[in-house]
């Protein structure tokens, strides 16, 4: 019998870079989507609408893994009316999940919830691991994403799955070719001569190449010894600087226009997000994974970046 992973919230860029990621390995790979679609490739998509138990229940039946994705998408504004259902789609799909996976005869094995890097206070100086200090701060304009990250994971340590384990993913900037990614948008500035520094430049990126992503969550599946929030995130973050830096020397840019902060709040606001995925300054590093002897492909990020545009 082929092993079976399940991922919730499936469809977007991460659940279909895993998606494909497992399917090459022969793994049984079911997405939960609000919108099913047959496929040609070997994963098949269930109908869930990510708050209430439905006949989705029964493919977590003897699955491996349970990952869950499901999540709106933090690039808006955060207004009262996104704010909740920003906080109602992280909370609903994993307090349900955890109710389904309760009922299971033969539940998961192991169950991945989806987190973020951001739960981590703003920070300048040295990197944080997964002990590092959680808090927001009003200079990030990141209160609310703090608020989030803690009640998403407040809800998954709540579900009561004593057979199954449990790891809360805190990941970082994932960078890929999907065109909902960040890296496409990024090259798009470098080409456009916008690449230069925003806000100063001296705040931290955390981010991770896609590939390491799938590579890690593999390992946290293969691992019994892991569990509880575990950092997906390349071992060197690098400053804004850096990063635009690298933008433009892969697009050969001869020049990048900085960006003030006064600036990014006007462009934010056009561009109907928030200045806190610019402003925040995300310096982590994966202790629980390089203490486990996993390996990155790609640790650089220049390399990792040349990478992805080479093979797109």
């Amino acid at each position: 019998m082929k092993t079976k992973i399940v991922l919730a919230g499936g469809s977007g860029f991460l659940g279909s870079i895993l998606a494909s990621y497992f399917a090459t390995k022969d793994v049984e790979v079911v997405v939960l989507t609000r919108n099913p679609r047959p496929r040609a490739d070997l994963v098949r998509e269930v109908c869930w609408d990510g708050a209430t138990m439905g006949g989705w229940k029964t493919e977590l039946e003897g699955a491996r893994a349970l990952i869950n994705l499901a999540g709106v998408s933090v690039n808006c504004r955060y207004h009262v009316r996104n704010r909740l259902r920003l906080l109602a789609s992280r909370l609903d799909s994993t307090r349900v999940l955890g109710e389904a996976v309760a009922r299971c005869a033969h539940p998961p094995a192991i169950w991945l919830n989806s987190s973020t890097a951001t739960i981590y206070k703003h920070n300048f100086g040295p990197p944080w691991d997964e002990a590092g200090e959680i808090g927001g701060c009003a200079e990030a304009k990141d209160i609310f994403s703090v608020q989030i990250a803690t009640e998403w994971e407040r809800v998954f340590n709540e579900a009561e799955t004593p057979q199954t384990r449990k790891v809360a993913l805190r990941c970082a900037m994932v960078l890929g070719h999907a065109r909902n990614s960040v890296l496409p948008n990024l090259l798009r500035l470098g080409r456009l001569g916008l690449g230069g520094n925003l806000d100063g430049g001296r705040q931290f990126v955390s981010w991770i190449h896609q590939e390491d992503f799938c590579r890690a969550v593999e390992w946290i599946i293969e691992r019994p010894e892991l569990s509880g929030p575990v950092l997906m995130a390349a071992p060197n973050a690098v400053t804004n600087a850096e990063l635009m830096a690298a933008i433009r020397k892969v697009c050969a840019a001869p020049f990048g226009l900085p960006a003030a902060r006064w600036m990014l709040e006007v462009g934010a606001f056009l561009l109907r997000t928030e200045t806190e995925l610019m402003i925040k300054s995300r310096r982590v590093v994966p202790g629980k994974l390089l203490a486990s002897g996993f390996i990155f492909h790609h640790p650089h990020l220049f390399s990792a970046i040349t990478q992805l545009t080479k093979h797109n």
